[in-house]
């Protein structure tokens, strides 16, 4: 499958992202691509080390605390934070609550974390813009709210 394919395929199967380093300063990118996604009808679970409510959602400081199924784990950290949430993404695995991709935002790169993850098994998306993949194949993906 082609990373074309693979980006398509994971926004269309995706109904639920969990959304580390999720801000609630509305002036951060995580805020603005996260508002976004909201919007385009998926739902938003925000993870930050203070558990604080983002964008209308209960919010959590791990996502070992969420105790609900999401499909995508998508990431505002530093490159060097990645290693630290794909480990804790492949236990949320091995604990039964498995998503099915990481999503690592625009920008950020570990290719070493990310070829763990895909060794486990996860899809990974990695220097993208989650909102600007969106954007375009909307036509194709069209989520009911």
């Amino acid at each position: 499958m082609t990373e074309h394919e693979t980006i398509t395929e994971t926004l269309k199967n995706t109904k639920t992202i969990a959304v580390v380093g999720l801000s609630d300063d509305p002036l951060r990118p995580s805020y603005g691509v996260s508002q976004y996604m909201q919007r385009q009808g998926y739902r938003i679970i925000p993870v930050n080390p203070k558990g604080q409510n983002v964008l209308g959602e209960q919010g959590y400081s791990s996502l070992a605390k969420i105790p609900e199924h999401f499909d995508v784990v998508n990431v505002f950290r530093r490159s060097e934070a990645i290693p630290q949430v794909v480990d804790e993404v492949i236990a949320l695995g091995e604990a039964g609550n498995r998503p099915s991709a990481i999503w690592i935002q625009e920008g950020i790169v570990n290719e070493p974390a990310a070829e763990k993850a895909r060794h486990a098994g996860y899809t990974v998306v990695m220097d993208r813009c989650i909102l600007k993949e969106h954007r375009k194949r909307a036509a194709e993906l069209r989520h009911p709210a």
